[in-house]
């Protein structure tokens, strides 16, 4: 992607990736240094590990009965469910529960708790985050550098967008589930009762999470003790399940079972989901809070859940249809159903959250068109609601739900987001780790190779179910990634071919210096991509009003590859000519660009003005096909109809609107 980019809906937006300061690797996240440590892990057990935490619902028994179907078939048994409860051999729980375990210790722990969780910046993590200092490692000032890693930024970011979709129907749906074992009359209703809760969910989105979230935490903490204590509970059933501590069990069941081995791996791998949400929420809670969550709390409670599901199934075969339910006894099912389904809301919303703040991050970042951001909290800038982004998601989790019906059938197209975006992480923390902490080549490939190689078994093993389901998540990540590479194209086209009937700046003021127009009391603000050029709402204020304003600012509002930007490098001011000022807002891919604000700054830097006296000129452009555009023609017409559909500058940079003068232009690409 270019550094500069003009907006289609005007030129009074540019993106520069990569041009702020360099980000300290060991940050530790914004606005949280006085919360105590105890709060803030309190607070990443709610909102970190509500996916991942809910996967011992579904997890070891798709596993499980994955492993145990394929060998049925594999010596031609019928599969039927009775068939299927007598036949669960030792061998095949113990190496499942060693794959699960092993999985969570290499991925979770290893990969992202004590590696990605060092690759922040300025305390901030996430895809779009390492697609940052990637860009910086490699050097974003080439020509030519940095194309790939914002090709795989879009990858993992669209891939991220199918976790946000599965997550909440494949969650709900397996912890309502559960109605069935309280009583049959409920299975009829279990997609009807999930698809209220999720609408519930989705519509609750622009009043905001900040009292609902304060409750998060202690929920997601009796979750994790009820897990445990299940597991404890039921490993007694049979200890022997204690020998998936060792890996061998695990190895061996490839060799033991290589008919279904690429299947169960496609299955184990249910188990991990959710443990990038540790490295995307960093900057909320911190790597320290994070960290000491998992290793204390989250990791040991799943580990003892699953032991205790293995233990109650080579205890009791029949129990393999449901064993997380039936850990409990029958008078605490339903209690626990209710518990599960708090637990699925509270990890539903943590991805739509995350698909919020992705968005944001990609929009700063120039990958997608700018869209309606709305702040639902006055304290944590973090607290926000996007409508489009919101409905779009209920629409497509509604479809998963009735699509699918059960939390089986959505497991299939579960794996292929979640492992693909994974194994993005991994490549672009391989060129962090090697060329931006600049360690050896041989270092980096012997830490990230190894761990790579299992994200690429995983994301391989799913590709198995690419038509029973894992075509979704697919199918949806390649219409992200085309849209996302339009936008970049057209965006870059667009520029191009205005900037060829752009006056120079300077080449301007001379000849006003020589032939001064009319000046008006007040002062003007021109916003533009590119400050070296005069911005055409400029050029046609002076063509048809024949004006000047005492006072003008040409104003570029810059995005740069950092999370944040302090009020004291904000705004950058420089004279040109007498009554003519460039100045510079300097916003992080984690905040919205407040324009008013952002100028109250410069009172303190000597230029005096009034917001509720001062005229902003926005050019808004009319873009038409071209047959030379350099795109194919349906390339070209989805740049414009997303363009269009695009917020308005006025509304996005939250200028007031009885203060704009918007002058139309016609450009075609």
């Amino acid at each position: 992607m270019p550094p500069d980019q003009a907006s289609p809906k005007g030129d009074e937006h540019k993106f520069g990736i990569g041009d702020g300061p360099s980000s300290d690797a060991h940050g530790h996240g914004h606005g949280h240094g006085k919360a105590s440590f105890a709060a803030l892990a309190l607070g990443a057990l709610g909102v970190v590990y509500g996916d991942i935490g809910t996967s011992p619902l579904y997890a070891l028994r798709e596993t499980i009965n994955a492993a145990v179907s394929g060998q049925l078939g594999a010596h031609g048994g019928a599969g039927g469910g009775l068939e299927l409860a007598r036949a669960v051999p030792r061998d095949i729980v113990i190496g499942v529960l060693s794959l699960i375990l092993w999985s969570l210790v290499l991925v979770v722990t290893v990969k992202y708790v004590f590696i990605l969780l060092r690759a922040d910046n300025n305390g901030e993590g996430g895809t779009l985050t390492l697609v940052a200092l990637a860009q910086r490692a490699v050097g974003k000032m080439e020509k030519r550098g940095g194309g790939w890693v914002i090709a795989l930024g879009m990858l993992g970011a669209a891939l991220f967008y199918g976790d946000a979709v599965i997550t909440p129907a494949i969650s709900v749906l397996s912890a309502v589930e559960g109605l069935k074992l309280v009583t049959p009359a409920f299975e009829p209703y279990v997609v009807w009762i999930a698809s209220a809760i999720l609408i519930g969910l989705f519509a609750v989105q622009s009043r905001g999470t900040q009292n609902v979230a304060n409750w998060f935490g202690p929920i997601m903490m009796v979750w994790f003790l009820t897990l445990a204590g299940l597991g404890i509970y039921h490993i007694q059933d049979d200890v022997g399940v204690f020998a998936s501590v060792n890996p061998w069990f695990g190895v061996m069941f490839f060799f033991n079972h290589p008919g279904v081995s690429l299947v169960v791996l496609g299955t184990v791998c249910l188990a991990v989901t959710g443990a990038e949400a540790l490295y995307a929420d960093m900057g909320h809670f911190g790597r320290g809070p994070i960290q000491g969550a998992w290793i204390f709390m989250v990791f040991p409670a799943l580990w003892l859940n699953y032991l205790g599901q293995g233990a109650l199934i080579l205890h009791d075969p029949s129990t393999i249809d449901n064993p997380f339910y039936k850990l409990a006894p029958d008078f605490l099912i339903l209690p626990l159903v209710l518990l599960a389904t708090l637990a699925t809301i509270i990890a539903s919303q943590a991805v739509i959250t995350g698909a919020f703040s992705l968005t944001r991050q990609a929009i700063q970042l120039g990958i997608l068109p700018r869209m309606d951001v709305r702040h639902t909290s006055e304290q944590t800038s973090g607290q926000i609601y996007m409508p489009r982004v919101n409905w779009i998601l209920l629409v497509v989790v509604l479809a998963l739900v009735w699509s699918f019906r059960s939390s089986s059938g959505l497991a299939n197209a579960y794996g292929i987001s979640v492992f693909g975006a994974m194994t993005v992480d991994a490549i672009l923390a391989f060129i962090v780790i090697w060329k931006g902490w600049r360690w050896s080549l041989l270092a980096t490939s012997a830490v990230i190779l190894p761990l790579l190689a299992i994200d690429v078994a995983f994301f391989s093993a799913n590709m198995l179910k690419l038509f029973h389901g894992g075509f979704v998540p697919v199918l949806l990540a390649a219409v992200l990634v085309a849209l996302m590479a339009t936008w970049i194209r057209g965006s870059a086209i667009l520029f191009e071919k205005t900037r060829k009937a752009d006056v120079p700046l300077l080449e301007l003021l001379d000849m006003l210096a020589k032939s001064p127009p009319h000046k008006v009391k007040g002062t003007a603000v021109f916003l533009t991509g590119d400050p070296v050029v005069a911005p055409a709402a400029l050029l046609h204020n002076l063509k048809h009003n024949k004006v000047l304003h005492e006072k003008n600012a040409i104003l570029t509002v810059r995005a740069l590859d950092v999370p944040r930007i302090s009020d004291d490098e904000r705004v950058r001011i420089e004279p040109i000519v007498e009554g003519f000022w460039k100045v510079e807002l300097r916003y992080g891919y984690m905040e919205s660009p407040n324009v008013p604000k952002g100028l109250a700054i410069l009172r303190k830097q000597g230029l005096k003005f009034d917001i509720m006296s001062t005229s902003f000129f926005l050019s808004r452009r009319a873009i038409r096909p071209s047959a030379t555009s350099g795109m194919p023609m349906w390339q070209d017409r989805l740049f414009i109809s997303m363009a269009r559909s695009a917020t308005d500058a006025t509304s996005y940079f939250q200028i007031p609107t009885g203060r704009v003068v918007e002058v139309g232009t016609q450009v075609t690409v």
